[in-house]
C-alpha cells in the first residue's frame, strides 16, 4: 500500500451551500435557557433587533441521524426562542454537515462592532428610524448615527480585517484620520496586539508620519509626550510592524507542527499503561502535555455585541 493510499479522503465543506427554509417545530434545541435569560436587558435587545430587522444571522443546525426532516439546533437558542415567542412558523438555517459541527459554538465569532454597522444599515433600509433603532436596542440616537457612519473614510481592506473584531466605535475615529496604507498598519498592529481600545488606536495615530495623514497639517504633537518620546514611540511601531510581517511567515506552518504533535500526545493518553508510567516517573512533564492537549481543545475568545449575539 502506498503513502497516498493510506492517506485519508478530503473533507467536503463543513455546511450545505445554500441557506435552507426550516419549520421552527423542526428544530431541537440542545440545551435548556435558564429561567433568567428571557428576563435579561440582553434578550430585549435580540427580541428588539428582530421585530425591527428580521433576522441577520441564521440559526445553525444539524440535520438529526435517522430523523427525516428533524434538525439538532447548534446555534442560536435565544433567536429561536424569540421566534418562538413570535408564532413564527419557519426559519432561515444554515445546515451543518461536519461531523464536529457540535463543537460549532467554540468557533464563531459573535455579532462584532462592523457586523452590527451592517445591521443598522439594512434596518435603515427597511424603512426603521434611527430613533426606533435606538429605542429598541436602548442606546441614544447619538451612538445609532455614529455607527451608522461607521466606515467612512475606513478602506475595505481594513473593513475585511477588523469584520469579526469587537473595536469600539471611536477607535474608527482614529483610523478615519489615516491614509488607507497606513490604516491597514495600525489594523494589523491591533491584530497582533489583541487591542482594539481608544487609547491604543490614538498611540498608533500619534505614531503616525503626518505624511501619512489625510490632513498632514492637523498633526499634533501628544499631550504630556516630548518629541524624543514620541520619535522613539514611531520608531517601536515600525519595529513591531516588521516582526509581525516576520512572525506571519512562520505562524501557519508553526502552528501545523504543534496541532499535529498535539493530536499525537492525545492519542498516546488513550494508553492506560502509558498514562500510567508517566504519572509515576514524570509527572511533571505529563502535566505539561495535558495543558498542551488542553490547550489545543480551548474554545477561542468571544465577547458579546448588540443585536443577535448570544450564548
Amino acid at each position: 500500500m502506498t503513502h497516498m493510499d493510506k492517506m485519508p479522503p478530503p473533507k467536503g465543506p463543513g455546511f450545505e451551500r445554500v441557506l435552507q427554509q426550516i419549520p421552527v417545530a423542526a428544530i431541537l434545541p440542545v440545551k435548556q435557557l435558564p429561567i433568567t435569560v428571557p428576563k435579561s436587558q440582553k434578550y430585549a435587545q435580540i427580541a428588539a433587533s428582530i421585530r425591527e430587522a428580521g433576522l441577520i444571522e441564521p440559526l445553525v443546525v444539524a440535520r438529526a441521524p435517522g430523523q427525516d426532516g428533524t434538525f439538532i439546533l447548534l446555534d442560536g437558542h435565544v433567536r429561536l426562542h424569540v421566534l418562538k415567542e413570535m408564532a413564527a412558523d419557519v426559519v432561515t438555517c444554515l445546515v451543518a454537515t461536519d461531523d464536529e459541527s457540535f463543537t460549532y459554538n467554540k468557533r464563531i465569532s459573535r455579532l462584532a462592532t462592523i457586523q452590527e454597522h451592517k445591521m443598522i444599515l439594512r434596518a435603515i433600509e427597511r424603512g426603521v428610524p434611527e430613533a426606533r433603532i435606538a429605542a429598541a436596542l436602548n442606546v441614544d440616537v447619538a451612538l445609532i448615527r455614529r455607527k451608522r457612519t461607521l466606515l467612512n473614510g475606513i478602506c475595505p481592506e481594513v473593513t475585511e480585517l477588523l469584520k469579526a473584531k469587537h473595536c469600539p466605535v471611536n477607535s474608527f475615529r482614529s483610523l478615519r484620520k489615516m491614509k488607507p496604507l497606513r490604516q491597514i498598519q495600525a489594523a494589523e498592529l491591533m491584530i497582533a496586539a489583541n487591542n482594539y481600545t481608544v487609547a491604543y488606536t490614538e498611540a498608533i495615530l500619534a505614531a503616525t508620519d503626518a505624511a501619512d495623514l489625510v490632513d498632514p497639517a492637523s498633526k499634533k504633537e501628544p499631550v504630556g509626550v516630548t518629541r524624543e518620546q514620541a520619535e522613539r514611540m514611531k520608531a517601536e511601531m515600525a519595529s513591531l510592524q516588521k516582526n509581525i510581517k516576520l512572525i506571519e511567515g512562520t505562524l501557519g506552518p508553526d502552528h501545523l507542527r504543534l496541532v499535529v504533535a498535539g493530536r499525537y500526545v492525545e492519542r498516546l493518553f488513550t494508553n492506560d499503561r502509558l498514562v500510567r508510567y508517566l504519572e509515576k516517573h514524570h509527572g511533571e512533564i505529563l502535566g505539561e502535555l495535558r495543558q498542551i492537549v488542553a490547550g489545543l481543545n480551548q474554545p477561542g475568545p468571544s465577547s458579546e455585541g448588540l443585536g443577535e449575539a448570544e450564548e
